[in-house]
């Protein structure tokens, strides 16, 4: 277990030494987000299902800062790895596949916990956001972290460039995000916009992380978390193939 303990190390490592950049950068980015759409829009929407418009959008802001750092940190971790050629050093270690599997998702889970963890403390001083249902939250957490830290080392190691990183981040997850009920509630939308939002993955995370911080969502729980789980389990499971086989990393 020596090498699984320096292996997070190391990666936590990374997370923390450059602090400014892993979290103190998207906390503001995050927390100006609920500080403009709160007061700019919560004027206008008073509330979304009895809920003030600026908590509303709270949980939803939380879910797309951590999920976005949880895979940017692995996907530029992995590809780093592999491109300065280190990855060959922690392959010949005495570590078995899912430890280093495991070791390089706990540096995503790490920077988005202290992200989400740092995004909480500020939302309940300036907004006054509920943690109606934490164990709800747990889960809901728990496996996102776990599907969006896996999908970054998986997209890490088979990216060519660093471009190839970020368009994932900037193309996928980003765009999936905001549609996925992080400032609205799909309830308003007509058709057929209603019924699309229930093909996006993160639309169940956003609802599963909102039912944890306010004890409402628009599907039920244990759909929300049944979706991501099905969703986290295939790919961490790749990200452990991927390892197990070498595929990519030792070219």
């Amino acid at each position: 277990m020596t090498g699984l303990v320096w292996l997070c190390r190391r990666e936590t490592l990374r997370v923390s030494k450059l602090w400014t950049q892993t979290v103190l950068a998207p906390v503001i980015s995050s927390i100006l987000f609920i500080l403009v759409f709160g007061l700019s829009l919560g004027g206008r929407i008073k509330q979304v299902s009895s809920v003030d418009y600026e908590v509303f959008i709270v949980p939803g802001l939380i879910t797309m800062g951590m999920v976005q750092a949880a895979y940017a940190n692995n996907a530029s971790s992995i590809f780093q790895a592999r491109f300065d050629r280190y990855i060959h050093d922690v392959l010949s270690a005495p570590l078995r596949p899912w430890q280093v599997a495991l070791g390089f998702t706990v540096g995503g889970v790490f920077r988005a916990l202290a992200i989400g963890g740092s995004l909480l403390v500020l939302s309940v001083v300036f907004v006054g956001v509920p943690v109606e249902r934490p164990f709800a939250l747990l889960a809901a957490v728990a496996l996102g972290l776990v599907l969006f830290s896996a999908l970054g080392v998986v997209v890490g190691i088979y990216a060519e460039t660093w471009d190839h990183t970020t368009f994932i981040a900037n193309i996928v997850i980003l765009p999936l995000a905001f549609v996925g009920g992080v400032f609205y509630s799909v309830d308003v939308l007509p058709a057929p916009w209603h019924e699309l939002s229930h093909f996006n993955p993160v639309f169940y995370l956003v609802n599963a992380v909102r039912f944890g911080f306010l004890g409402e969502s628009d599907v039920s729980i244990w759909l929300s978390l049944g979706v991501v789980a099905a969703l986290a389990a295939p790919v961490y499971a790749w990200s452990q193939w991927l390892f197990t086989t070498g595929r990519r990393l030792k070219d």
